[in-house]
């Protein structure tokens, strides 16, 4: 290939990348939290894309009871492969079932709540 050729091949590729923005929503990183104010009865979500057979691996601490879930719509059902009542700390992995946008959210009781959280994608099995 002529350096030419190479240039020009180069200068496609970047225009088709830069013409196709990356899905903000995609979980394509760790994601965190840290002191997280929720204040009584209060509620905070981190959203994102999934494909499915995705793999993310998520954790938190509270410095009181919460409710924790993570959830996805599905018509007009909310569907919570996890779900956490009175937590103060919770993880785990979960593999996504479908595509679609997962959400984690804390709900805080009576109490208010200082959250810190992860969240990040693995690999494939």
């Amino acid at each position: 290939m002529s350096g030419r050729t190479a240039n020009a091949a180069l200068v496609a590729l970047c225009a088709w990348s830069c013409a196709t923005p990356a899905d903000p929503a995609r979980l394509d990183g760790p994601r965190t939290g840290a002191g997280v104010e929720l204040a009584p009865y209060a509620l905070h979500e981190e959203c994102f894309r999934l494909d499915a057979e995705d793999r993310i691996d998520f954790y938190f601490t509270s410095t009181a009871e919460v409710a924790f879930n993570i959830h996805y719509h599905d018509a007009q059902a909310v569907v919570m492969p996890v779900a956490r009542e009175h937590a103060t700390e919770a993880s785990g992995e979960l593999v996504a079932d479908r595509k679609q946008t997962y959400c984690m959210m804390w709900e805080a009781g009576a109490e208010a709540a200082l959250i810190d959280y992860r969240v990040r994608p693995l690999p494939r099995r």
